[in-house]
């Protein structure tokens, strides 16, 4: 099981935005590669102190996590939950240590890795797209083939050496940071880093030898998830150029309003309308739930505002853990306008005693119900 963010970092769920960044500072200076050299422990978790940060920091990812923990970035089929690479993590540096460590991309989202004789290789840009989905999909599970347009590098590129850097794609720099004199490495500004320039390429590919082409993407999203929630097809963003590495498609979800079901976390509700006629004398009607319609009945004397449980009929947890419930909604329907006929009828009962309010102790009051949707 994944370690807790909070935990890696050593503080509470209620800490400030200046309480983690001190407490990630303090890590970072521990497990720092540079003071335990060949420390592979040291350095895994001078990656998850980065990652916890890197998620802790974020006051929208920090309130996803609060809520849903690491499912809330680590999807299934096709999803993953990232990680972060040394390059990723150094580039956090300037907001932690006051622009000390080196970062840059040279039009790029980042880097990740080194390629062979020390280049280090480019990650293409990301790509973000919204799925809109129904409640049904969202309960049961869905594929999607969604068509997205992305970079890809163009037939017949070829690459040289970069004559500025001699294809170690780096320059040297030494600064003095809180750690002491520390020697960093800074991308080539003219190759981006990655040791190579373009030789040749197409003419109708742009100046890194990119072709923008759209491309059908299967994206595999599991149930229960939310609106607002995002998640990543790994290696699906834009190429880069060279032997760099695909950025990731960042997919965005929307949830589409249901005609007559009403979402609350998990659970769902339904407004159901009977006529006085129903609730006296008992009824069954069909309503609709994610999964299909369904017959339920309604016993005699039904009161309004009566609510029915539905056991495991809501939105699947995203975590795991069961479904959620439908609530089913009791309304009697006052008819607005009557005949002559049903007004006689209606006059002749008002004095009746059965037609005299007589709530029983089990008629709960409006806030009870209320409490009893969220028990």
């Amino acid at each position: 099981m994944k370690e807790d963010y909070y935990d890696i970092l050593g503080i509470s769920k209620n800490a400030t935005a200046n309480e983690i960044k001190k407490a990630y500072r303090k890590k970072a200076i521990e497990f720092h590669p540079d003071k335990n050299p060949g420390d592979v422990k040291a350095e895994e978790m001078f990656k998850k102190a980065a990652e916890a940060y890197e998620v802790l920091s974020d006051p929208n990812k920090k309130a996803r996590y609060d809520q849903y923990g690491h499912q809330a970035f680590d999807g299934s089929g096709g999803f993953s939950g990232g990680g972060m690479n040394m390059e990723d993590i150094f580039s956090q540096f300037g907001d932690i240590f006051g622009g000390a460590f080196g970062g840059g991309g040279a039009g790029f989202s980042g880097f990740s890795g080194f390629g062979g004789g020390g280049q280090r290789r480019i990650k293409g840009s990301n790509l973000r797209i919204r799925v809109a989905l129904t409640l049904e999909e969202i309960a049961n599970g869905v594929e999607k083939k969604i068509k997205v347009k992305r970079k890809k590098q163009a037939q017949g590129t070829t690459y040289k050496t970069c004559t500025s850097c001699h294809g170690s794609g780096q320059v040297t720099r030494i600064s003095n940071t809180i750690l002491g004199r520390m020697q960093t490495s800074a991308p080539c500004n003219v190759c981006g880093g990655s040791g190579k320039i373009i030789e040749s390429k197409p003419p109708n590919a742009d100046k890194d030898g990119m072709l923008l082409t759209e491309e059908t993407v299967s994206i595999k999203i599991p149930a229960g998830v939310v609106d607002g929630m995002q998640l990543k097809v790994t290696g699906k963003g834009n190429e880069a150029p060279g032997d760099g590495i695909a950025g990731d498609l960042l997919v965005a979800i929307e949830e589409k309003i249901h005609p007559t079901l009403q979402r609350e976390g998990d659970n769902l509700h339904y407004d159901l309308y009977i006529s006085f006629s129903e609730a006296a004398l008992g009824t069954s009607k069909e309503i609709d739930t994610v999964t299909g319609k369904v017959r339920i009945k309604i016993e005699e004397g039904v009161q309004s505002g009566k609510i029915l449980r539905l056991r495991n009929k809501g939105i699947p947890s995203i975590n795991g853990y069961g479904s959620g419930d439908l609530l089913v909604h009791v309304n009697v329907w006052t008819p607005k306008a009557l005949s002559k006929e049903q007004k006689e009828f209606f006059e002749k009962m008002a004095s009746d005693s059965n037609f005299q309010p007589m709530p029983e102790s089990d008629d709960k009051s409006f806030f009870e119900k209320v409490k009893d949707m969220f028990s």
